[in-house]
């Protein structure tokens, strides 16, 4: 089991890694002005995303894996699946985020993307207090 836990936080950091940046492409998308450039950070875009999804996949299988090798104990449990929902939550926001971009109808402000770009800080340092402390 020691094997797939080092394998699923590998997984969950190379996730977070995107999930921290593609929201960063969208605060530069919202600034653009010029259509070569705005072409180039979509492309980034997409690529990113696709790349985040593929790590993403293992991430929550070695998680199920994981639980269902030591078990759903704790009220802590219940808070951690909790926010890896809205994780997965996020993730679905930022594919449908992008596809706004890609047909031209963002209606957002690149400082409402540099907020949007904070929750998954919060939602890492909030996961991470539950399953090393285990408050409850």
């Amino acid at each position: 089991m020691l094997w797939i836990k080092a394998f699923h936080i590998i997984f969950i950091a190379s996730w977070f890694a995107g999930l921290f940046y593609l929201p960063r492409i969208f605060v530069n998308l919202a600034q653009e002005t010029n259509d070569v450039a705005t072409a180039r950070l979509l492309l980034m875009a997409r690529k990113l995303l696709r790349f985040t999804t593929m790590l993403a996949v293992p991430a929550v299988l070695l998680g199920v894996w994981l639980w269902l090798g030591y078990g759903f104990r704790g009220g802590w449990m219940h808070a951690k699946l909790t926010l890896v929902l809205l994780v997965i939550g996020y993730h679905h926001a930022c594919g449908s985020l992008l596809k706004k971009f890609e047909n031209g109808a963002n209606k957002r402000s690149h400082v409402w993307y540099r907020y949007f770009n904070e929750v998954p800080v919060l939602l890492l340092a909030a996961i991470v207090i539950l399953v090393v402390v285990k408050p409850f």
